[in-house]
């Protein structure tokens, strides 16, 4: 648990054998803050904790029961959890990451790219050794989807809930690196708009990025593709 509410919980995959001073991801699934759990992630957890990375899976509270920011509040409440706790892990703080697909990137864009999250539990995105994002939405007003329509109280969703609006007034040094993965054929989270526009941003401001776009993979199976039968 790292938090009260019942979708505040995470579930922690640990190297064997342990690795001291090991790398640590907090990642965050996708579902358009409506749906999702951390159980159907283990594939993620075995894949990374099987390369020696600390590897954690978090829920989040999910609309309708909250909306926008609620989700990245949680977010921000369990990477709190996950640095206080690094050592104790076998982790270095000076290695965590912050990893998310699809709204789960939104999440991690948000804690990387936005200090107000990260500020609220006395972290700072620097602080972070970096962050990936695979096929995330980073900048989708207007909202088309029924679903974040709802997540994000559309139409008066304020212009600083997207990570492109944060990215093209970050500051290098003060931004994590980043890496982009996203599907060149994927036809649910526009990959130029979103990815490619987020790694313009992010260069035109010095911070250090990478951007993939990927062949022979679509939005799902991009992060499928850590399941032992697609590896």
């Amino acid at each position: 648990a790292y938090g009260p509410d019942p979708r505040q919980r995470l579930d922690v995959y640990l190297p064997q054998p342990a690795v001291t001073g090991a790398p640590a991801v907090l990642f965050f699934y996708g579902g358009t803050w409506s749906s999702g759990d951390r159980q159907d992630y283990r594939f993620v957890g075995e894949a990374l904790a099987s390369r020696g990375i600390v590897t954690l899976v978090a829920d989040y509270r999910l609309s309708p029961q909250v909306t926008y920011p609620a989700f990245v509040q949680d977010s921000a409440l369990a990477l709190r959890w996950a640095w206080d706790r690094a050592e104790g892990l076998g982790a270095s703080p000076g290695r965590v990451f912050v990893v998310g697909h699809s709204a789960g990137a939104y999440n991690a864009a948000m804690l990387a790219l936005d200090p107000r999250w990260l500020g609220a539990v006395g972290l700072t995105p620097g602080q972070l050794a970096g962050w990936v994002g695979l096929a995330g939405p980073y900048d989708f007003l207007p909202i088309g989807n029924p679903q974040a329509q709802v997540a994000f109280g559309w139409p008066t969703t304020p212009p600083d809930s997207q990570p492109l609006h944060h990215a093209r007034r970050a500051q290098a040094g003060a931004t994590p690196r980043t890496l982009l993965l996203a599907a060149r054929s994927d036809s649910l989270v526009d990959p130029v708009r979103n990815s490619a526009g987020l790694a313009q941003a992010l260069d035109r401001r010095g911070v250090p990025v990478t951007l993939e776009m990927l062949d022979r993979v679509n939005h799902v199976t991009l992060i499928g593709a850590m399941a032992a039968p697609l590896r």
